[in-house]
């Protein structure tokens, strides 16, 4: 059996460190998160998230920022680490894309939304490649149907919710740190291209943490005609909801609307009331992840 082991923050000092000799490590992304407790440049992240690479072991690292990536590259110097850098996915027709070279070239189904699974899933396979060389048997056939079958509650997550006439479409995406913002925005802006109406701007059902960059997040996201609905975020360390309004509406100050709800359905039964083609919960995994446990949904196919 293979266990796939996901550090829980930073890395040198992650309780996975108990596996002192993995079959490979992955470092698939870095922005500036959790920076209060490791460090507030992304050279200090990037030498914390480095704490996964051990002595000789294989390593599939993803794009990093160059003040990132020059941190990593030493770290893997340092240790003799073989190391692959995979290069995106090549996108194909009806949803398909293609990685690899050579005998390691594979052609599979993207199941997952957003251009930013090209390189979520050339790194995936990279991995996958890795423990192949060194002996495991894994199957072109076997990559394929785990690929096709793959699944992310919470990132680009197309339901319905409600109930008959008040029900409607809603997209859920975590979009808690400014990276994961401008993943969703660049998925909106391809899904507004894609639509044959004028845009009535993008409704937004909002909650942070207290603890996040809540000014870079909103202006990854809100636009000018956009409306914005905030909530808290039951059970954590929520930011007020009157105080996020404050940041958006300077950021932004072109908003069709800007409203406070006291909760989640509050904000939801607000949200199918506005006027727009695009529905968007997103701002806290914590907030997706209530929606999921409470409220009434369905899977869009």
């Amino acid at each position: 059996d293979l266990a796939v082991m996901e550090v829980g923050l930073g890395g040198r000092l992650d309780a996975t460190n108990v596996v002192d000799a993995p079959l490979v490590s992955v470092i698939t992304s870095l922005s500036r998160e959790h920076w209060q407790r490791l460090g507030p440049t992304l050279a200090d992240i990037a030498r914390e998230k480095a704490g996964v690479l051990k002595p000789g072991r294989p390593a599939v690292v993803g794009p990093l920022p160059p003040e990132a990536a020059g941190v990593v590259e030493a770290r893997l110097t340092e240790l003799g680490c073989p190391v692959v850098w995979p290069t995106p996915a090549v996108p194909l027709e009806n949803g398909q894309a293609r990685y690899g070279s050579g005998a390691d070239v594979i052609t599979y189904p993207l199941a997952l939304l957003g251009e930013h699974q090209l390189i979520n899933s050339a790194v995936a396979i990279a991995a996958l490649h890795s423990l192949r060389h060194q002996g495991w048997k894994i199957s072109d056939e076997a990559i394929v149907t785990g690929m096709g079958k793959a699944r992310w509650p919470g990132r680009l997550q197309w339901v319905t919710w409600g109930q008959d006439a008040a029900s409607y479409p809603l997209l859920l995406d975590g979009a808690h740190n400014p990276a994961a913002a401008e993943v969703l925005r660049q998925y909106v802006n391809s899904w507004w291209a894609s639509q044959p109406v004028k845009s009535l701007g993008t409704a937004w059902l909002m909650g942070m943490l207290g603890t996040k960059d809540h000014g870079d997040i909103f202006a990854a996201l809100l636009r000018p005609g956009d409306t914005l609905h905030l909530v808290p975020v039951p059970g954590h360390e929520t930011a007020a909801p009157e105080d996020l309004a404050a940041i958006a509406r300077s950021l932004c100050s072109d908003l069709a609307q800007c409203q406070i709800h006291p909760s989640l359905s509050d904000g939801l039964v607000a949200l199918g009331h506005t006027p727009s083609q695009l529905r968007v919960l997103c701002g806290s995994l914590y907030l997706i992840g209530h929606f999921l446990a409470t409220e009434p949904y369905r899977n869009c196919p």
